[in-house]
């Protein structure tokens, strides 16, 4: 399979996972405090992955100045555009319970919280395509970080989506043109970068790193520990130590 067809579709099975996850809410009525275990637990994988797959990989390959300039700058830039985002209702777009405002009560905020959603996946999909730029092959931990995080972002999301009366057709409209841009994204940032020097390709890594520790305290950490409280910490750690375990023993 070509590199670049091999990105797409690991972005698209990662971005299937928020498919997944809004599936089972839709279904099933998940306790919220099982949500956010899953979340706490997801939020653990990815503060692991971008930690030792993305910022360690970046400055080795990129050098010091460039990964802290890029992982500061996306850190920035998603802040700002979730500041923005949540004036337009999208502030509680991953939470489970009733903090989802409808349509009637927000005009505009059913378009805000597809758009959110769709600003926390994409930085995690360009680092899937960018992870086959170190070697050839697809990081393990990366993608299971990934996947694994999704799940509960889905599940939470959507079933926040249903309390706040919007139906099927939106919720899975939203996540399944997540997932099918989560793949072009990917292939896209394998694509574009593939030629691009260590120091470019350190920066671009960086930037999503910074994205997405922005996301995870932003929307992943509350969400968890609302319903998690003293235990937030500690299934965050476990799921840490899981995706470090896995990059150790994938390598």
């Amino acid at each position: 399979m070509p590199e670049w067809l091999e990105a797409g579709t690991w972005g698209l099975v990662a971005g299937g996972a928020l498919v997944l996850g809004a599936a089972v809410a839709m279904l099933v009525r998940v306790p919220a405090r099982a949500i956010a275990t899953v979340m706490a637990f997801g939020a653990g994988v990815l503060i692991s992955a971008l930690s030792f797959e993305l910022l360690d990989e970046a400055e080795r390959s990129g050098g010091l100045l460039p990964t802290a300039v890029g992982f500061l700058a996306g850190a920035c830039a998603y802040v700002a555009a979730n500041a923005i985002l949540a004036r337009h209702g999208a502030r509680h777009r991953k939470r489970s319970g009733d903090q989802q405002p409808s349509e009637a009560d927000a005009q505009g905020s059913g378009a805000a919280i597809a758009v959110g959603a769709l600003l926390d996946g994409i930085p995690e999909s360009v680092v899937l395509g960018l992870s086959l730029l170190h070697g050839g092959e697809i990081g393990l931990a990366v993608v299971a970080a990934v996947f694994v995080s999704n799940v509960p972002e889905g599940l939470s999301s959507a079933a926040g989506m249903r309390r706040a009366g919007r139906s099927p057709g939106y919720v899975f409209g939203v996540w399944g043109g997540i997932a099918a841009i989560s793949g072009v994204a990917a292939m896209t940032g394998y694509l574009t970068l593939r030629s691009a020097s260590p120091e470019a390709i350190a920066l671009i890594t960086a930037i999503a790193a910074g994205a997405i520790l922005a996301m995870v305290a932003d929307t992943m950490i509350p969400e968890a520990f609302e319903q998690a409280h003293v235990l937030t910490g500690l299934i965050t750690t476990v799921g840490f130590l899981s995706a470090f375990a896995i990059e150790r023993l994938a390598s």
